[in-house]
């Protein structure tokens, strides 16, 4: 197999998939996992039930779900190419909860209620601001070695 073919389907030389689950990488796992579920119920439930009350705020919390969600999935499937994915991914999750953080704070008014990544993700423990950064240093640092 080539260096392209291997960086295509995430499977090193040596034939292995590269894993990203290994060790800090395995909390990384479970924490996206149970921000999926969060962010994923909350919406599920808002939209269902009382979208027109916030829809942007709703809204936002489902693609806040859909993004937790994409990330586990590819630190689960590993391979160089679900690194760099997931890495794209957590930049973009990291600018959505910077962007939405600092627009709640400075147009409160904007959103009728809170969504995950409102006030920088404080009714989560701050997690959602916290997370993104952990794992862009974690997926940097986690690259395939050549």
């Amino acid at each position: 197999m080539t260096s392209g073919e291997a960086e295509v389907t995430g499977v090193s030389e040596s034939g292995k998939r590269q894993k990203l689950i290994s060790g800090p990488g395995t909390l990384l796992v479970w924490l996206y996992g149970v921000m999926v579920v969060g962010a994923v119920s909350r919406s599920i439930f808002q939209i269902s039930t009382d979208f027109d009350r916030a829809p942007l705020a709703y809204s936002l919390s489902a693609v806040a779900g859909v993004v937790y969600g994409f990330i586990t999935y590819s630190l689960v499937r590993g391979g160089e190419t679900a690194r760099r994915a997931a890495l794209v991914c957590c930049a973009a999750e990291l600018l959505g909860v910077l962007g939405v953080g600092t627009w709640t704070l400075v147009e409160p008014s904007a959103f009728a209620d809170s969504t995950v990544w409102s006030d920088y993700g404080m009714e989560y423990l701050f997690i959602p601001v916290l997370l993104p950064v952990t794992a862009i240093f974690w997926l940097r640092g986690a690259r395939d070695p050549e």
